[in-house]
């Protein structure tokens, strides 16, 4: 159940129109079944890493490539796990569920074009986002900091809804904002009364993920006003600053580095600027995101 704070800002009268949307591209990128049935399980108290494996396993194609994800770089496992039940025991349920949403979205929302902005870039920001959050949620001693990761790889994804369902609106705000997300914000609530923000939210709340990734999502532009939620928006607010201070993953393929910390985003997450060596982030982040981006991306 998706909490009060975030659960008030995505019923806002204007999200009726998002909502529609979200409805509409739902049927396009519609998770897989087996995405649904692992609902179902993790919500039953018969639920077992067996039977949990048994359904995932009935996606060859998404078996191997969590598997793959599972005994690489990014979770560092010295023994190899060779079975999704395995790789339950030692990740956990959710985190499982999270990266079986994780890659399904990726594979559905790749098939959705757009000549709006490039999809190479965007899933590059998007990774590289994701890399930075878990290695920031690390330096916070966050719970389970593999579960930023997803956020950081989503947080964007109601951008796609978009450029999908308003594509000359969508560039004519991309023509105003000039590369600077921050404008685009602006530009989108000013325009719809809600943003790519908002879109996100409603959607991954549509496919039952934690109220915490939600809210990440929603609030990523604004940690101060993510209540409970303000850590996870922090740090992918501040993962998605590093990001587009770098040149792998800038949205807009030209690194921005007028891009800001909220002040807001330091609070909430105890860090100081001279705790954080940003080009060693993004350097370690770098070398985690060519097998990342070949794990989640490639059609292989």
């Amino acid at each position: 159940m998706t909490s009060p704070a975030v659960a008030e800002s995505l019923q806002r009268p204007q999200n009726a129109l998002a909502a529609q949307w979200v409805d509409k591209i739902s049927g396009l990128v519609s998770l897989p079944d087996v995405c649904i049935r692992l609902t179902e399980l993790l919500h039953s108290p018969a639920a077992s890493a067996r039977s949990l494996g048994e359904v995932v396993a009935r996606d060859p194609s998404l078996t191997a490539r969590l598997l793959r994800l599972v005994n690489s770089a990014f979770y560092g496992f010295v023994r190899r796990i060779d079975t999704v039940s395995r790789a339950i025991t030692i990740i956990g349920d959710r985190e499982l569920y999270n990266l079986v949403v994780a890659v399904s979205a990726v594979k559905s929302f790749s098939g959705v074009p757009s000549v709006l902005v490039n999809m190479d870039s965007f899933w590059r920001h998007s990774i590289y986002c994701g890399l930075i959050a878990r290695l920031l949620g690390k330096r916070c001693g966050v719970l389970h900091p593999e579960r930023l990761f997803v956020a950081g790889l989503l947080h964007d994804i109601g951008s796609l809804i978009l450029y999908k369902q308003v594509p000359g609106l969508a560039k004519d705000l991309l023509m105003v904002a000039k590369g600077d997300e921050r404008v685009l914000c602006k530009a989108e609530e000013q325009a719809l009364g809600f943003g790519h923000a908002e879109l996100g939210a409603l959607l991954l709340a549509r496919w039952m993920l934690p109220d915490s990734l939600v809210g990440a999502v929603r609030y990523h532009h604004d940690p101060g006003a993510a209540g409970e939620h303000a850590l996870e928006a922090s740090l992918v607010h501040m993962a998605e600053v590093f990001a587009n201070r770098s040149e792998i993953g800038a949205l807009f393929e030209e690194p921005s580095v007028e891009a800001e910390i909220s002040p807001h985003a330091w609070e909430a997450t105890s860090l100081a600027p001279e705790d954080l060596d940003q080009e060693a982030i993004i350097g370690e982040a770098g070398l985690q995101f060519a097998e990342a981006a070949h794990l989640l991306v490639s059609n292989t």
